[in-house]
């Protein structure tokens, strides 16, 4: 069995707010817009003839690694009234890999995201027996989603 993750879908509140970050702060795309209308069998929330927003961001490839953002616009999903900024079970951490972690923790501060830490170098073993250092940025996207942002430095 041949499988591929292609995409993750977030569940976001301001559909504006969080295009224009992932444009501006992760240098992402927009590869689709559109409104879609739910059958009511597929996903476990919301109802039949739910309609939402959803735009697919793509980073460097076009087949994986994209990003989905879920808005609801009718009717409106509630969300809850604070905002993540921790992590913990059924939250998950995305890991990018950049060449200029700079540029992004520099965009991040003007949009007034939570920047956890960063960017700050730490190293890590690769698979491959090789010490890998990075300069790491570790933040919180507009909904309480987590980032660890990686620029490979050098491999010994």
């Amino acid at each position: 069995m041949k499988n591929i993750i292609k995409r993750t879908t977030l569940f976001v509140r301001d559909m504006e707010l969080s295009k224009s970050w992932y444009e501006d702060v992760l240098g992402l795309s927009v590869w689709m817009d559109d409104v879609v209308t739910l059958s009511g069998t597929g996903m476990p929330a919301g109802g039949v003839g739910d309609k939402v927003r959803l735009i697919i961001m793509k980073a460097e490839d076009s087949a994986i690694g994209m990003i989905g953002l879920l808005q609801w616009i009718d009717p409106k999903l509630p969300a809850p009234a604070k905002i993540p900024k921790t992590v913990t079970y059924g939250n998950p951490t995305f890991v990018l890999s950049s060449d200029d972690v700079q540029v992004i923790a520099d965009k991040a501060i003007e949009y007034g995201t939570h920047v956890h830490a960063g960017p700050t170098e730490w190293s890590i073993r690769g698979q491959n027996g090789k010490m890998k250092h990075f300069l790491g940025l570790f933040l919180f996207d507009p909904d309480g989603y987590f980032y660890e942002i990686n620029q490979l430095v050098r491999e010994e």
